[in-house]
């Protein structure tokens, strides 16, 4: 017999290494019909084997003996699995030696079996010590080099490894209070709780916003007010611009993501918000004048690791397009407006250099606004670290038009 949970996150780990799935999306289809406790299970294991796939990958072909790429894909997944619960998991290494060998027998690998339980058995006598022994690094902690490199040249180091190892853990959970009363503890962003759990009914009525506290930082940066004209050109899904006050646009240039932007306004009760289709770039002539704009760019999101396992394998840095976005935006924001820049990111090269290549004259008052969170370098932004504020890593800063 196979668990329901490790079931449904040997799928997930296939459709994300075999299809390039994303993490979230296969977990939703492959734990339809699980129970509440087998699918916080099958998340932790797949998160975690796709989040570590670095490291376990070395550990089995160091005990393995045999090179990864040379194994069959559910043989491998069904390995990485396994080498995941024996050592990050306080589970029973029979159990996860068994259900890993019963993995392959499903996937009609029937010649694979022996192979298979022979690594587990490796694996269980040897993992820990081989993990112990790894250099503290991206091998250790499981991240792409260049990652790592953009984190040492940006911050030393030693915050690099602080980054590493704060992005390995669980995310807090938190949600945005949209309206009603909440069982959740306040925190120093007002109107963000955090709590134990998403509460799955006030989700579909539209009560909470499932929203980091970097995230809502974000848009209560913009500063919008009744009255006001403000552009949101990057909208979708919705969590910022349906926290802004005045008559927004929110553009999303993605048919799919336009559509979910504009139920989730719906959802959400933001009735100030009109969704427009179109190419922020390149935005329709009537939409200019703007008081306030928030460009919350595509970026390569080195700042939300934790709840996105296998972003850091798939992570791109998208300057060109972060400076294409921006100017678009301030070209329809009337001399005077204000626009803010907010990247989920921690990348000199998507963050500072951006604004600084932009030439917009940078507003300062931002960061005493929010002094828990001036950036420790460039005092005039402001920036959220996960070892540090324990939320996501967001990049923001103010500028005038």
């Amino acid at each position: 017999m196979i668990s329901p949970a490790r079931k449904a996150a040997f799928e997930v780990v296939r459709r994300v290494f075999e299809d390039d799935a994303y993490a979230d999306r296969a977990l939703r289809s492959a734990s339809e019909g699980l129970d509440e406790r087998d699918r916080a299970f099958a998340r932790r294991l797949a998160y975690g084997t796709v989040q570590r796939v670095r490291t376990l990958d070395h550990a089995i072909e160091t005990l393995g003996r045999r090179p990864v790429r040379k194994l069959d894909a559910p043989v491998l997944a069904a390995l990485r699995l396994g080498a995941y619960q024996l050592g990050y998991l306080e589970v029973a290494p029979h159990a996860a030696a068994n259900e890993s060998v019963e993995l392959v027998r499903a996937a009609r690998l029937e010649r694979a079996v022996p192979f298979t339980n022979a690594v587990v058995r490796r694996l269980a006598e040897g993992m820990h010590t081989l993990l112990d022994s790894l250099p503290e690094g991206p091998l250790k902690h499981s991240y792409p080099d260049w990652i790592y490199d953009v984190w040492v040249r940006d911050f030393g180091e030693e915050v690099a490894l602080e980054l590493m190892r704060a992005q390995n853990e669980p995310a807090e959970t938190v949600v945005r209070l949209v309206r009603g009363e909440i069982d959740g503890e306040p925190t120093d962003i007002p109107g963000a709780y955090r709590v134990p759990r998403v509460d799955e009914r006030a989700l579909e009525e539209g009560r909470v916003w499932p929203q980091s506290r970097a995230s809502q930082l974000a848009a209560l940066a913009v500063g919008a007010q009744d009255g006001e004209r403000v552009l949101d050109s990057c909208a979708a899904p919705g969590g910022k611009a349906t926290m802004l006050r005045g008559d927004v646009t929110a553009v999303e240039i993605n048919e799919g993501r336009a559509r979910e932007l504009e139920e989730n306004v719906r959802l959400l009760g933001a009735t100030n918000v009109r969704v427009v289709r179109a190419d922020a770039r390149r935005l329709p002539p009537e939409l200019r004048g703007f008081d306030r704009a928030l460009v919350d760019a595509p970026c390569s999101g080195l700042g939300v690791l934790a709840r996105r396992p296998d972003l850091r394998w798939r992570a791109q840095p998208l300057p060109e397009l972060q400076l294409a976005l921006l100017r678009g935006a301030a070209e329809r924001v009337r001399p005077g407006g204000t626009l803010v820049y907010a990247v989920c990111t921690l990348n000199v090269d998507e963050n500072e250099a951006v604004v600084d290549a932009s030439g917009l004259t940078v507003d300062s008052t931002l960061a005493d606004e929010w002094p828990q969170f001036r950036h420790p370098k460039r005092p005039e932004f402001l920036l959220t670290l996960p070892h540090v504020h324990v939320t996501a890593g967001f990049f923001i800063a103010r500028l005038i038009a």
